[in-house]
């Protein structure tokens, strides 16, 4: 039986470091970091993080967060900035030595919320 993504991304502990960095990586991104300044609970920031990319991954956390079009709804977010946190995101998982195939798998997710990111 193949592994799920959660399983091939370590599982909660690795990804929590993963999302640590990654917040870490937008609050000092020139493109992003005037809109993670603005976040006035970062550590809540950081557990949804976690549970997002757990739960969307195959994981046993339950996201209790928005959900994503409404989470960025009337940001006015540009393409620059999502290819900005998508760029953050691959960043991150290569500080935490993740492989090709999962960055690659990452990556198709993340493209994918683009209708539900940008300009909404």
């Amino acid at each position: 039986m193949a592994a799920t993504l959660y399983e091939r991304l370590g599982g909660v502990e690795r990804i929590s470091a993963l999302a640590r960095d990654l917040i870490k990586l937008h609050l000092s991104n020139p493109l992003l970091k005037t809109r993670f300044e603005q976040v006035k609970d970062l550590d809540r920031l950081e557990r949804n993080t976690i549970d997002f990319i757990c739960a969307g991954t195959g994981g046993p956390q339950t996201y209790q967060g928005k959900d994503v079009l409404s989470a960025h709804r009337h940001m006015n977010i540009s393409e620059q900035e999502l290819v900005a946190a998508i760029d953050d995101a691959m960043t991150a998982m290569a500080m935490n030595g993740y492989e090709q195939a999962e960055k690659n798998d990452v990556l198709a997710i993340l493209y994918s919320l683009k209708g539900d990111v940008v300009r909404v």
